[in-house]
């Protein structure tokens, strides 16, 4: 799921930056997963699923380490060490999954990578609903 608010954003996004060979880039996952989203108003948005600017915790499905990140249009990427642009592999997959949600993709050198959302900590359009959704523990 993506917001409508979002998603010319995105698509800018997604066909601004080149393919670097012909094997499957970043940009062509933010692609793919855009055209297979679910596109919806803020307001009909869960709170638990990872949008631009929201903070959550994944696990790696092939190392199994648990991280944190925020996900960040490519220009964002300097505002602290947990922003994931959304034109990197892991924030392209990451983009629209909810709580509990996984996804698998290769990568350009032929292994698997995968991911799980485990908390979307903080989403922008719950604070904008003025609805929070998180506990003490509001900064990663």
């Amino acid at each position: 799921m993506i917001p409508d608010t979002d998603i010319l954003n995105l698509r800018r996004v997604a066909s601004g930056h080149a393919q670097i060979d012909a094997k499957v880039t970043a940009p062509d996952l933010l692609a793919a997963e855009l055209g297979r989203a679910e596109v919806v108003s803020p307001e009909a948005l869960p709170w638990n699923v990872v949008t631009m600017h929201a903070r959550a915790e994944y696990r790696d499905d092939v190392t199994d380490e648990v991280g944190r990140l925020t996900l960040v249009y490519p220009d964002e990427e300097q505002w602290d060490e947990t922003c994931v642009s959304v034109l990197s592999p892991l924030g392209a997959a990451v983009l629209g999954l909810s709580e509990g949600q996984s996804i698998r993709w290769r990568t350009p050198s032929g292994g698997i990578r995968g991911v799980t959302i485990l908390h979307v900590v903080f989403q922008p359009y719950e604070v904008k609903r003025g609805r929070h959704g998180w506990g003490a523990d509001f900064s990663l």
